[in-house]
């Protein structure tokens, strides 16, 4: 083990170890217990938006989780996580904006196609991604048919609260609570999964 690493790093490390040799998902848990907070702080003062703050989260986590291999014991667990949490989040506002970007607006077109290019992911990024989107579908299909409906709409087919209050004639405010409750069950079903996340 690095020696470099404070008391909590090698805590953190410990947990790494036993998530990646033994699959022990309470080893996954407590490295989210640890972090979940702080993380959901970070992302809500980059966001200054709850709902996103969130969502970017669970995101980071699944990331993090998903490529916990290519962790080295170099850095701290808390700044690798918080790393891949930023640059997600950074992705995420450059596509928030750029899907806002009003129509009339003075950007030349070349900038506009460069802004484009620069964000296709790489091949590793593509199936890193694909690979997420995969375990989540596997995930979601546990969740009661409403829930499950919510989650999709929302993240795979990414409507909008408002899109999703109209299409179910629901509430906005009652959309948004059981969008959070359907990401409570999600992550109680990560948490307790017995595959490896």
């Amino acid at each position: 083990m690095n020696q470099k690493l404070t008391e909590k790093g090698q805590r953190d490390y410990k947990l790494i170890l036993l998530a990646l040799n033994q699959g022990d998902q309470h080893a996954y848990a407590e490295l989210m217990h640890h972090y979940r907070d702080s993380l959901y702080f970070t992302m809500l003062k980059m966001t200054g938006d709850q709902h996103d703050a969130d969502d970017l989260t669970i995101e980071a986590f699944g990331k993090a989780f998903k490529n916990l291999r290519q962790y080295t014991s170099e850095y701290a667990f808390s700044t690798w996580l918080f790393k891949i949490a930023t640059n997600n989040c950074i992705d995420f506002m450059r596509k928030k904006s750029k899907g806002s970007l009003a129509i009339n607006s003075n950007i030349g077109e070349e900038e506009i196609s460069t802004q484009i290019s620069t964000q296709s992911l790489d091949p590793e990024e593509q199936f890193i991604r694909a690979q997420k989107i995969d375990l989540m579908h596997e995930v979601v299909q546990r969740l009661k048919p409403h829930y499950k409906k919510l989650i999709e709409m929302r993240y795979f087919k990414e409507y909008s609260y408002e899109e999703i209050a109209q299409e179910l004639s629901l509430p906005l405010g009652t959309v948004k609570a059981q969008l959070f409750r359907s990401r409570e069950f999600l992550y109680n079903i990560l948490k307790n999964s017995k595959e490896k996340i």
